[in-house]
């Protein structure tokens, strides 16, 4: 029993470190902690509705392209993984906050992403850990959560931007920008799982790049949000 507190603790606590962050990077009005609460699980929720759907898609890859064809790789990073789980937050993401009242300012937008995320690699990081053990759990705490947290960024970018293109009736930069919301999220999470997953000396060091560029990127985006925020 302790030793599985311990794993779970070391599986939770890298997303309550970054929720911790990102919360108080929201300095104009913070967030009530409900809706937050609220976020986290709904993102949970959409880590066991994308691995349902990733479990299918898998199977309908299987069906139309063999393993050993290099395509294969690449429409499971991008499209069996990373177009499913962000599909998934985006929707619930919007399903819990588009009309929420409390969404009152454009950093706000990045919180609600961020908080779906790190619920999605909470849930996620904890089937790993007690799946694998406690060896996986410094390179996740590293890599995967914060790079979650990362996909969320975007996503909470563009979302706030459709968000404020609602109140001034421009359907267009709604829909442009929840798409871009998604593709960019879709694609940093590609990329990042493609490099993982070829296991090569070269993708390995585009990976480390990769993941060294983003995190600077993120978190420049964020201070720069949260200095910058403004009613939407």
């Amino acid at each position: 029993m302790f030793f599985l507190f311990i794993e779970s603790l070391a599986a939770l606590l890298p997303a309550f470190f970054l929720l911790r962050y990102i919360y108080r990077q929201d300095k104009v009005e913070k967030e009530p902690p409900r809706l937050l609460l609220k976020l986290f699980g709904f993102g949970c929720l959409s880590a066991v509705c994308a691995l349902a759907g990733e479990l299918m898609a898998t199977e309908v890859l299987n069906g139309f392209v063999s393993a050993e064809r290099s395509v294969y790789l690449w429409l499971e990073a991008f499209v069996v993984i990373a177009a499913i789980e962000e599909g998934a937050k985006l929707i619930f993401l919007r399903r819990c906050t588009w009309n929420e009242r409390h969404f009152n300012y454009r950093f706000d937008g990045i919180v609600y992403a961020v908080f779906v995320s790190l619920g999605f690699a909470a849930l996620e990081n904890v089937m790993y850990v007690m799946g694998y053990g406690l060896s996986v759990a410094l390179s996740r705490a590293l890599l995967a959560v914060p790079a979650h947290m990362g996909f969320g960024v975007f996503m909470g970018y563009f979302y706030s931007r459709a968000r404020l293109r609602k109140y001034r009736r421009n359907k267009r930069g709604v829909k442009v920008n929840l798409w871009l919301g998604f593709l960019s999220a879709t694609l940093l999470h590609g990329f990042y799982d493609l490099c993982a997953m070829k296991g090569t000396t070269m993708a390995t060091l585009v990976f480390i790049a990769f993941v060294v560029v983003m995190y600077q990127i993120v978190y420049r985006m964020v201070r720069n949000e949260a200095a910058t925020d403004v009613p939407v």
